[in-house]
């Protein structure tokens, strides 16, 4: 693995197979904005997407016409659709046209001529536009049409549901990023009568997971994996848990969009007139009243 990987963990995995020159040049148009997985071969790309949640693939022209067959790379694309691959021209040899249209044969629908500066500033642009997923994209879009006119801490919970880094699996770490007590967060979920925040994690959870499972390269533990889940089986077990199905019925069942739709459907729509002066983070004072004397208490939600 190159030194841009180890050196910035954090940073956007994209998985590369590239010449040693363009390796340096790949590193350098990045630096900031994504790590470059330098590998010398197909298989380690596709183990790159498998296995360490590699969102991008950059491939050199000069590299796939000299070792790679287009049934290969059209394999790839095939079963990763989400994730856009990209071919890069550093150099012009007798086989590149042919080379170039093998490539656009086998699914690969991006080719940028870096022999130019302004071809290392598209690259940037093409890797970097968006960092967000398809369905993160498509969750935020809709809900901003669902939720318009919410109070702002309240889109900001939904907003964080959808952003957040797949670490963020229980409502203790999603109330850190949220910048308030757990119980806190629960309470006032519990109070105004709503689902859970443990069930919305969940829920979105699941959402990018059955996006995940569009591609039909990646296996249950590859999405287990991504997710930060213990194991293949305590994905299944969640699975089980939140919709009462096995995690292979939920990947034939299920794509991006149909669990968003789900995600709508049970915790956002029945709840709009609710969630629109719903504030979970910053209550105002007196959003609730006291209770009098003799007033039964609401009991505290657990936070687990």
């Amino acid at each position: 693995m190159s030194s841009a990987a180890s050196t910035h963990p954090g940073l956007t995995a994209v998985s590369t197979m590239l010449t040693p020159i363009e390796r340096l040049r790949v590193d350098a148009a990045g630096e900031g904005l994504y790590r470059a997985l330098h590998r010398d071969s197909l298989e380690d790309v596709i183990r790159d997407l498998k296995e360490r949640g590699a969102a991008a693939v950059v491939m050199s022209v000069s590299r796939c016409s000299r070792e790679e067959s287009s049934s290969r790379v059209a394999s790839m694309v095939r079963e990763f659709p989400r994730i856009p691959a990209v071919a890069i021209l550093t150099e012009l040899e007798p086989q590149t046209p042919q080379t170039v249209l093998s490539l656009g044969r086998s699914g690969v629908q991006t080719l940028i001529d870096v022999r130019q500066p302004a071809g290392w500033r598209e690259l940037r642009n093409v890797l970097m536009a968006d960092r967000a997923t398809d369905i993160q994209r498509l969750a935020l879009a809709q809900l901003t049409t669902d939720l318009a006119g919410v109070p702002s801490d309240c889109w900001r919970f939904f907003d964080t549901l959808f952003r957040c880094s797949p670490q963020v699996s229980t409502v203790r770490l999603l109330a850190r990023r949220l910048d308030v007590l757990p119980s806190t967060l629960m309470s006032r979920f519990f109070r105004a009568q709503l689902p859970a925040p443990k069930r919305y994690l969940a829920m979105a959870r699941l959402t990018r997971a059955a996006s995940l499972f569009e591609n039909p390269g990646l296996s249950v533990a590859n999405v287990a994996n991504h997710l930060d889940y213990s194991s293949p089986q305590s994905f299944g077990r969640h699975v089980r848990t939140v919709l009462r199905i096995t995690a292979v019925e939920f990947r034939q069942r299920y794509d991006g969009e149909g669990m968003l739709h789900r995600f709508r459907e049970e915790l956002v729509l029945p709840f709009l007139p609710v969630l629109r002066t719903l504030t979970p983070l910053s209550g105002p004072p007196g959003w609730l009243p006291n209770p009098g004397p003799g007033t039964p208490s609401f009991a505290t939600p657990r936070t687990d």
